[in-house]
């Protein structure tokens, strides 16, 4: 696929995904959403990438919606008028102008196979900031802000936001920052536990590239790929029994692929050769497991 608002670039198994429309502050579009889309549901069979980092053109990392096109802004269709019961589906099609464009790429994300960097290089507002909030990581620019700006908009929080956001700072500090519509410098962004450290502007993505290798550089597809989906999903359970049993399928299939090599080169104190594929080699639960914690039909659309 051709990318008319994103550049990707594959450096020795990172892919860096950088948004590019810097002539409108990398503004949000439904095209851009497409295409995040595509990007984060492709990446999981493409062998070559181990990580992830997202980041902007220019002096933006990206400004919220652009609200300059014509029409309704967010790109949905006013003649309808749709229920709760008409999303069950996700997947249809004829909900293509109903649902929020920034929640099919932040439930793209959530179901990447590989750890994914946000390097906010600059504003990041809106849509900008909450689709940083299902990726594993936030890093700031001294430049980089962060506003969860809808209350002035007349607007409710999107991109699954209201899931992602409680669990990253807690349900008082997320309230606080909704409601506030408050924009954040990069220092703040951090004490409130949205990112994990500042950097300067040129220091930026190389911290990001050392975090993603630090993640997966000389680690196991699958493991990775197991690892990430247990986090979010079992975090989410009602009972760590029910983590339990996923525990141990992954161990039980993990100890005799990735893991005996492993343990192998442990025990003959050398570095491990790992060679699973998490497109091709996750085990035979895995499906199924996915489906299980969506309770509703087609929760992850492909459309």
């Amino acid at each position: 696929m051709g990318f008319t608002t994103l550049q990707h670039e594959v450096s020795d198994g990172v892919l860096t995904v950088r948004l590019d429309r810097p002539d409108a502050l990398n503004a949000f579009t439904v095209e851009m959403a497409d295409e995040l889309e595509t990007t984060f549901r492709d990446v999981n069979d493409d062998d070559r990438v181990r990580a992830v980092i997202v980041t902007g053109s220019g002096r933006a990392f990206c400004a919220g919606m652009d609200l300059a096109v014509g029409g309704n802004a967010f790109g949905l269709d006013e003649t309808a008028t749709p229920t709760l019961a008409d999303l069950v589906n996700l997947d249809d099609p004829a909900l293509r102008r109903i649902r929020d464009t920034g929640g099919r790429v932040t439930l793209a994300i959530y179901d990447c196979r590989k750890p994914v960097i946000a390097a906010i290089n600059g504003a990041a507002v809106g849509i900008g900031a909450t689709m940083t909030l299902a990726m594993d990581a936030r890093l700031m620019s001294t430049r980089g802000r962060f506003g969860l700006v809808f209350g002035r908009l007349g607007i409710t929080p999107e991109a699954c936001s209201t899931w992602f956001l409680p669990r990253l700072v807690g349900m008082a500090t997320a309230l606080d920052l909704v409601y506030s519509a408050e924009i954040l410098d990069a220092e703040k962004t951090v004490a409130v536990g949205l990112a994990g450290s500042v950097h300067d502007p040129a220091e930026l993505l190389v911290a990001a590239r050392a975090l993603a290798d630090s993640w997966t550089a000389g680690r196991s597809p699958v493991g990775v790929a197991l690892t990430r989906q247990m986090m979010y999903r079992n975090a989410a359970v009602a009972h760590p029994a029910d983590a339990h049993r996923i525990d141990s399928l992954s161990m039980f299939y993990t100890s005799r692929g990735d893991g005996a090599e492993g343990v192998a080169a442990f025990r003959e104190k050398r570095d491990a050769r790992f060679t699973t594929s998490a497109a091709t080699d996750l085990p035979p639960f895995y499906d199924d497991w996915i489906r299980s914690t969506e309770p509703n039909a087609g929760s992850r659309s492909d459309a």
